[in-house]
């Protein structure tokens, strides 16, 4: 061990979780990396020990309103912690869920183009596209003595815009400067009787100079009098307010001595940022408030099955039932349409027949009702069309139930107003070197950093000078980002759709960014979604971190990463109650050279992941994607071969999330179970009638609160229970397995609901859950713990680890199986009851593995994997493949998308994207088995042919290999 402990951060005898009084120096300003195999205790350590107490004690020195809440935040259990610096947590799970959330708004290289739009930007006009030039008082008495003879107008000067607030001392200012009236929200007052306003709303405040008549009698004096007194009190701003002749109709016309076009006499005010942000009324489009999208009735989600008559359900999957409104409704559309008939299948209407059923015709029809009780016939109704009386209710309800019914026909369209675009008209006519802020919010980060470049040249001087600083931020945001490996990432990216590892990364650039001093790191597997080839960039990131005067904490298992590491800690030696140890720590070399050490072994290749003998050929079928065009793919077409491990894979953002997630599955989902969710972009699928279901195993949580666990969602917590029933002592009582439930009133503790934990809401910090003080944790009431198999009461068996709880009920065949399929993808060593929120994804991930493998196989399964070895050491990641390639020996195919060398070596088939990331990929590079892809000058097939290389050379002294697939 580090011997200094000013030099180190030294944790003493910590238990937290599986942790069994572990104790290890960490030293400062170094690259640490903390691995061994999944459940060793790594995150334990790294996030609930390290960056919980260095949390906590930022916390202790807030304010006393802040620390009213830490005698119920619970401290970890360890016994001393010394050398703590400010930590950092900078992990996978926090993906942005908001749809205005972007790359560009995440990093704050948005703001910044903001700031340098409204300050060097050229504005045009909305109509014309010329230039706008200032107006001066003279050109905006022209314009106004231009228009009709006896127009009565009103000249106002707006000194409150948009601004929360009761503004009550503008009454008295504004009266003693000789004002009489002014309008209030579009609403006139008198002065000497002004509103009360509501502090807390936006209010707009503008004061009426005068009101004039234009006509050759106007004196030019008193109107230009007027606009300058205006402009004065305005700062630069009038509105011009026409009174319709005879009626009561205003229309305000806007002047500014800012921007002005003179040939279409329209004015803008002074560019300022939030007239470029999409998430402010100022800037964003009116009709989808900056969204870029709206929702829109899709044709395609409303016919259902045009195989189908309308009687039989082929429209919205609703029969026509005797008796509804619906059926004496389209009974008589049947009787007034010659062409229509709700016995003819919709695929024999016309196109003209199905365009006037979704969309109305205007003749009127009569409509008799009939029902058990009443009977009325109208005869003036004409046929409203199916989307627009989804549009009327959808518009009209206040029911969240129909709403959410209505948007199930709904589809995510481009906003037609801005064409997704998200601004308003007038920012989207600013330009610099004739490109908007949303021509470069489209491009990539790589592309953008180019057009700095240009931009710096093009600007003039004064220009140069007033965008120096905003660029040059601008510039070195950039930078951090391609750094980190993802300079195909385009600005106007959705955080939301963006993997677990890309968010991280983007945080770690923007850390970078700060380049604080004496901070302590906390990252949770940062290589996760990088290729091979983009290690290096990531790795010299992570170096430049601690060459700045930080401790940078990886949790990894990457070999590259952690043979650049600085200190290797490694636990262990197992998973669960087997690990939470101290295996090694030092050097690599030092880890490499620890007997006990499996992350050692395989990094010494002393062990390896075995290569199967012979590659499986499949069942000769296939399913074909012919033309996929969605996001950067280029209209390609690719093959997967049924009945094989495939694996796909290329670097980051080449389009294998969008060619398999978006395209594929959706596909599938679509043809096999009737989906209604939007296809990724493709002329046609061929083969899909060769498997009967489609499973996507993705790392999504299997639960969002503690309540969820393994047994509940693999559904071996059912089977407890129904144990637990049939128990002597419950049957006397009346017991049913709902007593045994923790999800319902009877058996369960009633003060955390049956949680075991109550969750305490801070308005500034994420939400803390503490353990329930009346159940203790159990979740259950002392009646419902009295109730004991073996020994054990339901609560009890919450506790097991899965490992102990396969050889607790041995004897009960429906348990034990579904238990045996988890131990099977190496997850042993959680507990039945675990909180689904202290999984990882893949954790999480192997648990939705486990079940699919508990159902019986029908040997035409498509399973696809987004990333499986997430969270996986090398030794896992050998259960994993065990697991795979059994699905695949039952006939079934297994697609991954996947990164890790291990992975692809022992696959049947390799399909790779590329060659870049963005817009340089959506292309297919190579496919075929891992020799033959090793063989191709790919940025795969140059790290398989080093691996298989490797792999030959270290086992060609063994003689006895494992056994892999035939």
């Amino acid at each position: 061990m580090v011997s200094s402990k000013k030099e180190v951060i030294s944790v003493q005898n910590a238990r937290v979780h599986n942790l069994r009084n572990l104790s290890v120096d960490i030293p400062h300003n170094k690259l640490v990396v903390i691995t061994g195999v999944s459940g060793s205790g790594k995150s334990s350590l790294a996030f609930d020990v390290i960056f919980a107490e260095g949390q906590r004690r930022y916390v202790e020195s807030l304010s006393a309103y802040a620390r009213q809440f830490l005698g119920r935040m619970q401290k970890p259990d360890v016994d001393l912690i010394e050398g703590l610096s400010p930590a950092v947590s900078i992990e996978q799970k926090t993906t942005s869920k908001n749809p205005r959330s972007t790359v560009g708004t995440q990093t704050e290289i948005y703001d910044y183009l903001r700031l340098l739009y409204a300050n060097v930007g050229i504005p045009h006009c909305t109509s014309c596209g010329k230039e706008l030039k200032i107006q001066t008082p003279q050109s905006i008495t022209r314009a106004i003595r231009s228009w009709e003879e006896g127009t009565r107008i009103k000249i106002l000067a707006p000194i409150i815009r948009g601004k929360k607030g009761t503004h009550h001392t503008q009454w008295d200012r504004l009266t003693e400067m000789g004002y009489a009236r002014v309008r209030v929200d579009n609403e006139e007052y008198e002065l000497t009787d002004p509103p009360k306003l509501d502090r807390y709303k936006i209010h707009t405040i503008e004061v009426i100079i005068d009101r004039l008549v234009i006509n050759a009698h106007l004196a030019k004096s008193r109107l230009i009098e007027a606009i300058e007194q205006a402009l004065a009190l305005g700062e630069g701003i009038i509105l011009v307010t026409k009174i319709e002749n005879g009626t009561k109709t205003e229309s305000d016309n806007l002047f500014s001595e800012n921007y002005a076009c003179a040939d279409c006499s329209l004015s803008f005010e002074e560019l300022k940022p939030r007239n470029f942000s999409f998430n402010s009324p100022w800037g964003s489009c009116p009709d989808c408030q900056g969204l870029g999208k709206t929702l829109k009735i899709d044709p395609d989600l409303i016919i259902t099955n045009y195989d189908l008559t309308f009687r039989n359900g082929g429209v919205m999957d609703k029969q026509l039932e005797p008796g509804t409104w619906r059926y004496s409704y389209y009974t008589a559309l049947d009787k007034a349409w010659d062409d229509f008939s709700v016995d003819t299948p919709l695929k024999d209407l016309s196109e003209e027949v199905i365009n006037r059923l979704l969309h109305g015709s205007s003749e009127n029809i009569s409509v008799v009702f009939e029902s058990e009780k009443s009977r009325w016939e109208s005869k003036q109704h004409h046929h409203e069309g199916i989307v627009n009386t989804l549009y009327r209710r959808y518009r009209e309800t206040k029911s969240d139930y129909s709403r959410r019914y209505y948007e199930s026909f709904m589809r995510k369209d481009l906003c037609e107003t801005c064409q997704g675009k998200r601004l308003k008209p007038s920012s989207l006519a600013v330009t610099i070197n004739d490109k908007t802020i949303v021509d470069i919010s489209n491009t990539t980060i790589e592309q953008c950093l180019n057009w700095i470049a240009e931009t710096r040249k093009g600007l003039s001087k004064t220009h140069q000078k007033i965008a120096y600083n905003i660029l040059r931020e601008i510039e070195s945001r950039l930078k951090f980002l391609i750094s980190v490996g993802l300079p195909y990432l385009t600005l106007d990216r959705a955080s939301m759709t963006l993997s677990g590892g890309e968010s991280q990364r983007i945080r770690l650039a923007t850390q970078i960014g700060s380049a604080l001093v004496g901070v302590t790191y906390v990252l949770d597997e940062p290589s996760i979604g990088l290729h091979a080839r983009d290690q290096d960039k990531l790795l010299l990131s992570l170096k430049n971190l601690r060459a700045i005067g930080n401790t940078v904490i990886a949790v990894e298992h990457d070999h590259q990463t952690i043979l650049s590491a600085d200190h290797v800690i490694d636990l262990g030696p197992g998973p669960g109650i087997h690990g939470g140890t101290l295996v090694a720590q030092g050097t690599p070399e030092v880890i490499m050279n620890t007997p006990e050490s499996y992350t050692g072994a395989y990094l010494s290749g002393k062990k390896v992941i075995q290569i199967p003998k012979s590659r499986i050929n499949g069942n000769g079928n296939k399913i074909k994607i012919v033309g996929a065009k969605e996001n950067n793919l280029k209209n390609i077409t690719v093959e997967f071969p049924l009945g094989r491990f495939i694996c796909l894979t290329g670097v980051s953002g080449s389009g294998k999330s969008t060619l398999m997630n978006d395209t594929l599955y959706k596909g599938m989902m679509k043809y096999l179970h009737g989906s209604k969710g939007r296809v990724g972009i493709h002329k046609k699928f061929v083969g899909l009638e060769n498997v009967d279901k489609v499973i996507n195993i993705d790392q999504s949580p299997i639960g969002r609160t503690p309540r969820s666990n393994p047994a509940t969602y693999t559904g071996v917590w059912d089977h407890i229970r129904q144990l637990f029933s049939q128990i002597k002592e419950a049957k006397l009582r009346g017991y049913k397995p709902g007593r045994f439930s923790f999800n319902v009133k009877g058996g369960r503790c009633e003060t955390c609901h049956g949680g075991g934990q109550i969750k305490i809401e801070l308005s500034f910090l994420p939400d803390v859950w503490i353990t329930c003080e009346d159940c203790k944790g159990k979740r259950y009431n002392s009646e419902t713990l009295e109730i004991r198999y073996k020994g054990k009461n339901i609560s009890d068996i919450l506790v097991l680890t899965v490992e102990e709880g396969l050889e607790f009920f041995a004897n009960i065949p429906p348990i034990k199986k579904k238990l045996q399929t988890i131990v099977d993808v190496g997850l042993g060593y959680i507990q039945i009851g675990q909180a689904a929120t202290t999984l990882s994804g893949g954790e999480a991930q192997r648990v939705k593995l486990a079940k699919e493998l508990s159902k019986k196989s029908t040997g035409k399964t498509f399973y696809i994997l987004d990333e499986p070895t997430t969270g996986l050491s090398t030794h896992d990641i050998s259960f994993l493949l065990t697991v795979l390639q059994r699905l695949v020996k039952e006939g079934n195919t297994v697609v991954v998308i996947e990164h890790n060398l291990d992975v692809i070596k022992t696959c049947d088939w390799i399909i790779e994207l590329g060659p870049e990331g963005g817009e340089k990929g959506g292309l297919v590079l190579a496919i075929g088995t891992p020799e033959k892809i090793s063989q191709i000058d790919c940025p795969t097939g140059l790290f398989l042919r080093d691996i298989l290389e490797l792999y030959s050379a270290s086992t060609s002294h063994r003689t006895n290999p494992i056994e892999t697939t035939e």
